[in-house]
């Protein structure tokens, strides 16, 4: 068996050399991490991280290149309306159209910069609003150019092939009901630059339709199946507008025959079938989508809400304490966000995961010590480290195991950069013992401790979103609701007060978007919950004859008061029942 060979000097270890250093910043880390490797002071590794691409990131918030897409796309809009316009009467309409479209493409850019901030402000999720409504442009020009092209095709097939639905459906799943509805009325009003003047009026209706119940019957979807209902909708939707445009020929039936029956049926299975094919195709492209834009649906929160993970199942076995407080903490961060009007399944699937980092050392976690605390051998230097490290060994942890992102942020930040302010009070209170020490002479003054607040702080960030700052305050909440003894309405509701101020006070919610109100309705909501989760039980009187047992009516008829039924007596009952029958 071959050995392997260790690393000379000035080479990078073995699981680094796959690792090249691509900056100067990087070139030095590395030589300085080698040389504490070879001095015996470093492991050689280090945490993982999600991979920094500067670049990426920059372009990703870069407003030239949002104008440049804007610009492009509203060009895309203006040159397919003037190419229908100059197909048919060609000449200045044709140009008067392309113009007029280019106009109408900078005021629609124009609104979704000013209405949509949050979503403009990432040029990713901006190059997936102009796509989807560039593809429902396209195949509108496509269904025209086609019914064109077969004389034999009648001119209603021109507004039946049309999918009405596909950006309304697409976007309002993924960036929310508003971009939704905004992007009916976008693919509304460029698309009649591409019907003919006595079609632009049903065109109109149906795509408003249409659009509408794709995005109001997709307001919550947690299962894909909805999708596939929603196609249905649609489908009906559509067949019921093209009947009142008397796109559908009904009215010839009556003296009609067998073809007029048959192009019926056609059109109303055109009608209904372009709404159901449309559900389908948006149903397969969803997980595509949410994995090339880094976006999540609550379909997928709610696939990442199974209990059977690997991580949640290794902690109800490892650290059976941690995971019932992440349940509680689901809970209430879940109630909580719901009132406020943030993503309840994110803030449920993302409590689960928010401690997976104690299952590292999960004895020194007091929810999951018995008799003995190791702190008790540690200084609290070295105990704030080992509470501290859980955020690092968490997020390390849900990278390795490929979890979700916001899953990740949230894990580095529900603490914020708070203070361990049980074990930095414990350093307070032994520096000043010791200082007691030095001025009786017992110690030597250069021996006392340094107790700097810096070493006793989460690193943070603190909390970026509303759901990471719900989760963050639950988390406390959920902690320190335990240590009341006789939890009482009052004492919970000061306690959650007490909580939220402090927190408020420390900056910890100063970047995560939640307003006063907000807050006073999460205080309401956490008071509310933990109240039903702690309310106290009445207490039972014990029985007076404690020997008789709680068995069944048959057995105490028969005498039998031990706590065990004998095994005779319940079968000469079971035959006496069988008897009877």
């Amino acid at each position: 068996m071959p050995l392997e060979r260790s690393p000379q000097r000035g080479e990078f270890p073995a699981d680094q050399r796959s690792e090249r250093p691509h900056s100067p910043v990087e070139l030095f880390d590395s030589i300085r991490r080698r040389r504490l490797t070879q001095q015996g002071l470093s492991s050689g590794k280090k945490r993982r991280t999600h991979s920094d691409r500067a670049l990426a990131a920059n372009l990703d918030r870069s407003i030239v290149l949002r104008s440049g897409l804007y610009f492009l796309f509203a060009l895309f809009a203006a040159v397919l309306a003037f190419n229908f316009v100059g197909t048919t009467t060609g000449g200045a309409a044709s140009l008067r159209a392309g113009f007029s479209c280019l106009v109408a493409g900078g005021l629609c850019l124009a609104l979704l910069e000013v209405l949509f901030r949050k979503v403009t402000q990432r040029n990713s999720h901006v190059f997936l609003v102009l796509c989807c409504l560039a593809f429902q442009l396209s195949a509108i020009w496509l269904a025209t150019v086609m019914v064109d092209a077969n004389p034999s095709l009648g001119g209603p097939f021109k507004l039946l092939l049309v999918p009405y639905a596909f950006a309304p459906l697409i976007l309002g799943v993924l960036l929310g009901t508003g971009v939704g509805l905004y992007a009916v009325a976008t693919a509304s009003l460029l698309g009649a630059f591409l019907m003919p003047q006595n079609s632009v009026l049903p065109y109109l209706v149906m795509s408003v339709v249409c659009g509408a119940v794709a995005v109001l019957v997709t307001l919550q979807v947690r299962k894909r199946g909805r999708l596939l209902r929603a196609g249905f909708y649609i489908g009906g939707a559509a067949v019921l507008v093209a009947c009142s445009f008397q796109m559908i020929g009904l009215g010839s039936l009556a003296d009609g025959g067998l073809l007029e029956w048959q192009l019926l049926g056609v059109e109303i299975a055109m009608a209904f079938g372009i709404g159901l094919i449309t559900g389908m195709i948006v149903s397969g492209l969803l997980p595509l989508l949410e994995s090339a834009f880094s976006l999540t649906t609550d379909i997928s929160w709610l696939e990442l809400s199974d209990l059977n993970h690997k991580l949640l199942r290794r902690m109800q076995l490892e650290a059976p304490g941690t995971f019932h407080h992440s349940m509680v903490v689901a809970s209430l961060s879940e109630a909580a966000a719901e009132k406020i009007g943030a993503n309840p399944m994110m803030c449920r699937v993302c409590s689960y995961f928010h401690d997976i980092g104690k299952l590292q050392k999960p004895a020194y976690f007091i929810e999951n010590q018995g008799e003995s605390n190791p702190h008790d051998a540690l200084t609290p230097t070295m105990s704030a480290l080992v509470v501290i490290a859980h955020v690092k060994d968490g997020v390390d942890m849900a990278i390795k195991n490929k979890l979700n992102p916001r899953i990740v942020d949230v894990i580095r930040e529900h603490h914020g950069d708070s203070l361990v302010y049980f074990f930095y009070r414990k350093a307070e209170e032994q520096r000043r013992m010791e200082e007691e020490k030095v001025q009786e002479g017992l110690e030597n003054p250069e021996d006392l401790p340094v107790v700097d607040a810096k070493n006793f702080r989460y690193p943070g960030p603190s909390p970026q979103t509303r759901e990471s700052g719900i989760i963050s305050l639950a988390d406390a909440v959920e902690s320190a609701a335990r240590t009341l003894q006789k939890p009482t309405p009052s004492k919970i509701r000061s306690l959650v007060d007490e909580i939220v101020f402090n927190r408020i006070k420390d900056g910890q919610l100063d970047n995560c978007g939640l307003t006063v109100s907000d807050l006073k309705k999460m205080r309401a909501s956490f008071t509310k919950t933990l109240q039903s989760m702690m309310h106290s039980r009445i207490d039972y009187p014990k029985r007076e004859d404690s020997s008789v047992a709680e068995a069944p009516d048959e057995a105490r008829a028969s005498g039998q008061t031990g706590n065990v039924v004998p095994v005779e007596e319940w079968e000469r009952h079971r035959r006496k029942v069988v008897g009877k029958s």
